[in-house]
């Protein structure tokens, strides 16, 4: 075809007559020569046809699109430039070849973005922006939106894929996100729902129009559309595609308005196929009168979009030429563009280097090259109630995006975001709850100190001090500072730092493990002493003062320190947040709840938990087993089993029954944390009332009954052991007091009785020496007396199988002093020989001794084991020695 006169602009040269090559598939259409205007027309006076589509959108015979070519060149004049090439594989191979001709070719419809490595076809320019010149327009929209994370659907054919890669390599670097790539060859609906399980909200596609109805029907279906989800397809789709489409799914699930629904607010990129600026052109029209004039000249041909860069590349051509004489005339050379042959590397190299610099203002914006590629005008159109509406352009020179005021719309209130918002929602303890029960904590503190100050007020108080008020002051300290982690477990992340709820991790445990150790540590102490006092033979004059107990207290809790200093340097506790499901906004609004919540965990937590309750059992179990040794103690001042039984039992039950419910309710810190602190605040209380509530109210009502021997009801065994049993504290002196009150009423008792049988013994004198004739009375009747005179013995503290003399006597000589064995007298010698005055005296002076001597150790005098039954009390007065405390001397006839 030939190119016209050059425009008519200062400086300029005639063009002489050139001829181009143009090759154009089967089955476009030509238009009719324009007609003649004042104004110069890049059209010339030779026919010519534009293609009304895109160029692999049709069938191309790549033959004869070649023969064509090879037999110009052959055949044919000497051609300057190459001007077409719409089907991509004769565009390319002839692309790829014009370096051995020098030809420069210029293409106004090859989209394909393989011909824009320049490296195999640096001859190669097209006035149509390539296929990938829609990534950095997409990228400016993505980022207009905030949108940082993408995924992309893909069709498996080589031109979209390279779309696709080439998107890849201008989002890498620009803190966008593709979060999921996903590919297709004839079904979409996998890989739509791989991209919702992956929580892709914004979707990239590139497909043609078939696969669009598809995607679109699986959208539906999956209910990726509406307020939540934005999809970026390409642009350039012929007029209501869907209509064509949707014949061919054969799908009775996608109807046609389900499709529109899901295709409502789609966002369409492509070129601008003329520019949308009032301003006249390198021709002198506007756009908008090119687009006129184009209407009219076409009449019912079938308009193709790329009409208008055709236009433009015929002025691309005829300013390259112009450009190319300019650079001849400056080098004061002698060539002219006419002797150029395809040999000619110099003249090649001007035409490549004067159309790189080509730039004007055409009727599809500004032209300009880099790097042969169109930096052209981008286009973006949103699908809105059954048709296409532009909202907005992007110049690749200026790298701008400029949308159009209040043409965008969205479903919901505000675009919508690139991914699931995940708020994170601390499930924290509920304020009111922690106020009352902390409430409740203070109230137990206030009682824990009211019974500190009644212990430290009377703890001269014999009740009191029996009771060891330094072991009762710990048990109150155990309590407050069992009390007092209550405070500390009610702390999370909405009071506190994360920092300072790891600190608190350690501090609240600590607390609450000295606090419990130290409370019943001071009660089992205190216990062990009663034990050891009536239950140990062994302990007799050893003292057991409060600060032996204080060591022992002192003992457990370095079992305790050893314990928690071992776990917070090999594995202490650390912050750790658990994640739950997640949860649907309750305001409606386009963000996910992820409830979080703190736990105060470490690597080994079950190890060290099972140390420390192991510990802690074994101290309960302890004071079980001295409770109930000591059950029998009937000194209430002393003798705590009764409450420590029960306190330990409500320690034990709630301990349990409160760690199975903590653990089953760890994902509700409301519920946990009321069940751990009522467990501490209830095990706390009833500890501290069951040791000191009955103190109080015997303090009150009858403080010396809690300090006597309840009715001295103790066996004779008891009392043996009791009598070897003798310590130095005060709480055994008063028991010793209590004991020596019993014993003077017994031995008040004890005179009574003596007192009686001195009265029968007189008689007895009185009867021996008035008639003698009564001896036989004696010999039946006082006998019996006798022997319960001598049986006194038996109340004294001597040993059992100590005899009394005057009994060892009559049971040795029964006959000597009673009877008569000689056979040769008569029974009245006998009994006159027996009654005789010096028989009489004899046995009085025999019997009276000895019967004084033998009752006389019973009352504290002379001892039965240390003098002659024949020796007169007076003679050897030996006296018995017992302890001071148990001394009582009775005077006897």
């Amino acid at each position: 075809m030939a190119l016209g006169p050059a425009a008519s602009t200062p400086n300029s040269t005639r063009c002489p007559k050139v001829t181009f090559l143009l090759h154009l598939p089967e089955n476009t259409r030509p238009l009719p020569p324009p007609q003649q205007s004042s104004g110069v027309s890049p059209l010339g006076k030779d026919r010519h046809r534009l293609i009304r589509s895109r160029g692999d959108r049709h069938q191309c015979d790549n033959a004869k699109g070649l023969k064509a070519f090879y037999d110009a060149i052959k055949y044919g004049p000497t051609h300057l430039m190459v001007f077409g090439g719409v089907c991509t594989t004769v565009t390319s191979i002839i692309a790829e070849s014009l370096i051995g001709w020098n030809l420069v070719q210029l293409s106004f419809a090859a989209t394909t973005p393989e011909l824009a490595d320049k490296k195999k076809y640096p001859y190669f320019f097209r006035t149509v922006p390539s296929d990938n010149a829609v990534n950095p327009a997409i990228l400016k929209l993505l980022k207009h939106y905030k949108w940082k994370r993408v995924g992309t659907l893909t069709q498996d054919i080589q031109r979209f894929s390279e779309v696709r890669n080439d998107l890849t390599g201008v989002l890498y670097g620009e803190d966008i996100e593709i979060s999921d790539t996903e590919s297709f060859s004839n079904d979409p609906c996998t890989s739509v729902k791989k991209l919702k399980g992956n929580d892709v909200r914004i979707i990239l596609g590139q497909f043609n129009e078939e696969m669009a109805a598809k995607v679109f029907c699986c959208a539906f279906n999956e209910k990726m559309f509406g307020p939540k989800y934005q999809w970026i397809i390409p642009g350039w789709y012929q007029s209501h595609w869907w209509e064509k489409a949707i014949p061919k799914l054969n799908s009775s699930h996608c109807l046609t308005m389900n499709l529109l629904g899901a295709m409502e607010g789609y966002i369409g990129v492509d070129f601008e196929p003329l520019s949308s600026k009032p301003i006249k052109t390198i021709s002198g029209r506007t756009p908008q009168q090119y687009e006129e004039e184009y209407d009219q000249r076409r009449g019912n041909v079938e308009p193709s979009k790329f009409h208008g860069f055709a236009y433009d590349g015929i002025w691309v051509i005829a300013k390259t030429l112009q450009q190319a004489m300019k650079i001849l005339n400056a080098t004061n050379r002698n060539q002219k563009i006419e002797d150029f042959n395809y040999t000619n590397k110099e003249l090649g190299k001007i035409f490549l280097d004067a159309m790189n610099q080509t730039s004007f203002f055409g009727v599809t914006g500004q032209v300009m090259f880099r790097n042969g590629e169109r930096m052209g005008t981008i286009k973006f159109t949103q699908f809105q109630d059954k048709k296409e509406v532009k909202v907005g352009e992007y110049n690749a020179i200026l790298d701008s995006l400029e949308m159009i005021n209040n043409t965008i719309k969205f479903h919901g209130k505000e675009p919508p975001k690139d991914r699931t918002i995940i708020q994170k929602q601390l499930r924290k303890i509920s304020l009111p709850l922690y106020s009352i029960l902390s409430a409740l904590t203070i109230l137990g503190m206030i009682m824990a100190s009211a019974f500190l100050f009644f212990n430290i007020k009377n703890r001269n108080q014999k009740l009191i001090k029996m009771s060891s008020p330094y072991m009762n002051n710990l048990i109150i300290l155990g309590g407050m500072l069992s009390y007092a982690s209550i405070f500390l477990f009610g702390l999370d992340g909405s009071f506190v730092s994360e920092k300072t709820f790891e600190t608190l991790c350690t501090v609240r445990t600590w607390i609450l493990t000295v606090g419990y150790t130290t409370a019943f540590g001071a009660m089992f102490a205190k216990t062990w002493r009663v034990h050891a006092i009536f239950k140990n033979v062994k302990m007799k004059k050893k003292i057991i003062k409060d600060q032996k107990l204080l060591v022992i207290v002192g003992g457990m809790l370095l079992i305790d320190l050893c314990i928690l200093i071992c776990w917070q340097v090999v594995d202490p506790l650390r912050r750790t947040v658990e994640n739950y499901n997640m949860e649907p906004d309750p305001a409606g609004r386009d963000i996910s709840i992820l409830p979080i919540l703190e736990h105060c965990e470490n690597t080994h937590m079950t190890i060290w938990l099972g140390i420390v309750y192991a510990y802690k059992g074994l101290l309960m179990l302890f004071g079980c087993f001295l409770a109930w040794e000591t059950r029998n103690v009937s000194i209430p001042a002393l003798n705590d089993s009764k409450y420590i039984g029960m306190s330990v039992y409500n320690v034990g039950i709630m301990c349990i029954i409160g760690a199975a419910v903590s653990f089953l309710t760890r994902d509700q810190p409301n519920v946990q944390f009321c069940i751990v602190a009522l467990v501490i605040i209830f095990c706390s209380t009833i500890t501290l009332c069951l040791v000191f509530v009955p103190k109080l109210i015997t303090l009150r009502t009858n403080p010396d009954a809690a300090t006597r021997n309840r009715g001295l009801q103790f066996t004779q065994n008891q009392k043996k052991d009791d009598s070897k049993t003798s310590t130095s504290v005060t709480s055994v002196n008063q028991a010793s007091t209590s004991r020596l009150e019993g014993l003077q009423s017994e031995n008040h008792q004890l005179r009574m009785k003596i007192t009686e049988l001195d009265k029968a013994l007189e008689e007895v004198t009185m009867q021996l020496q008035d008639t003698p004739d009564k001896t036989t009375y004696i010999k039946q009747n006082h006998y019996q007396e006798l022997n319960d005179i001598l049986s006194i013995r038996n109340f004294t503290e001597n040993k059992d199988g100590e005899k009394a003399v005057l009994k060892n006597h009559l049971d040795q000589n029964p006959q000597a002093q009673w009877n008569t064995t000689e056979p040769s007298r008569t029974s009245k010698d006998f009994t006159e020989d027996i009654n005789s005055p010096e028989h009489i005296q004899r046995r009085l002076s025999l019997q009276l001794p000895i019967l004084h001597h033998a009752y006389l150790p019973s009352i504290g005098g002379v001892d039965a084991s240390c003098a002659s039954p024949c020796v007169s009390p007076s003679a050897s007065p030996r006296h018995r020695h017992v302890p001071p405390s148990f001394r009582v001397m009775v005077s006897g006839l």
